[in-house]
């Protein structure tokens, strides 16, 4: 009963208020609601295409180079695509090739790459002057901040080398260098020397020897019953060498009386 009157009386308002019967007013509000998804079906932008996934090549494995010079590092600063993309903390690489987008070409860290930019990181400063492995001179803060980053490059990334350190050479150096030889082959040299100077000496000691034994062999000793004759008869003839020269002394007195 109730459905019927409110059907009834809504039946009433349509023709009062549209002048229309029910039938034709439904019929006139579906064409409209037809319409109006049809213009804006036309008239509304298309919806975005789906994101698409980035199709990114897998990293190739770190190569280990071991211990290269800092102009070496230099050909691994990312301009090289096919190459990896190193940087270095306190002598130490690491391959950042992970992380191109930040350390590659047009990234904000680029200018570490290929370098050795431990005293940048602890000043954390971009200056040219600063992209160097010298960290003499700072402070406890700043020994700090390069700490850090070193903890966080060694948790991140593969260390696939050091920085070798090349010693320039002097003169100086290479003058102690042959003075030390030339002081090294001279005590080489002595006792050779030395040796020959004894074999010699040796040899003139047999000689003197040898010659000594030869002056005996023509001399032989004298005995010494034959010294004391000899000694004897020299002093008997010395005493009657002065009894005649007292005689004649005695004789020519005198003949002078």
């Amino acid at each position: 009963m109730a459905v019927a009157e409110a059907w009834e009386m809504a039946k009433k308002a349509i023709e009062a208020y549209t002048g229309m019967s029910p039938a034709t007013f439904f019929t006139v509000l579906a064409v409209g609601v037809a319409l109006y998804h049809t213009l804006v079906g036309f008239l509304a932008p298309p919806p975005p295409p789906p994101p698409r996934k980035r199709e990114t090549e897998p990293l190739p494995p770190p190569v280990q180079l071991g211990e290269i010079t800092e102009e070496e590092l230099r050909a691994y600063d990312g301009s090289d695509p096919k190459k990896p993309l190193l940087m270095a903390i306190k002598s130490q690489i690491y391959d950042v090739s992970q992380s191109r987008m930040f350390y590659g070409p047009g990234g904000p860290y680029a200018l570490f790459a290929g370098k050795d930019a431990s005293r940048a990181l602890a000043k954390m400063s971009f200056e040219p002057q600063d992209l160097t492995s010298d960290i003499s001179g700072l402070g406890p803060f700043e020994l700090d901040a390069l700490q850090d980053w070193e903890y966080k490059f060694m948790s991140k990334y593969v260390k696939v080398g050091t920085i070798k350190k090349e010693v320039p050479a002097t003169e100086g150096s290479d003058d102690t260098t042959t003075s030390e030889i030339t002081e090294i082959s001279t005590h080489e040299d002595a006792p050779a020397e030395t040796s020959a100077d004894a074999h010699r000496s040796a040899e003139a000691t047999v000689d003197d020897g040898k010659v000594g034994h030869d002056h005996e062999a023509e001399h032989p000793a004298e005995s010494p019953a034959e010294l004391n004759e000899n000694v004897s008869s020299s002093y008997k003839e010395e005493a009657a060498d002065q009894k005649a020269e007292l005689k004649e002394a005695a004789t020519g007195e005198g003949a002078k009386e």
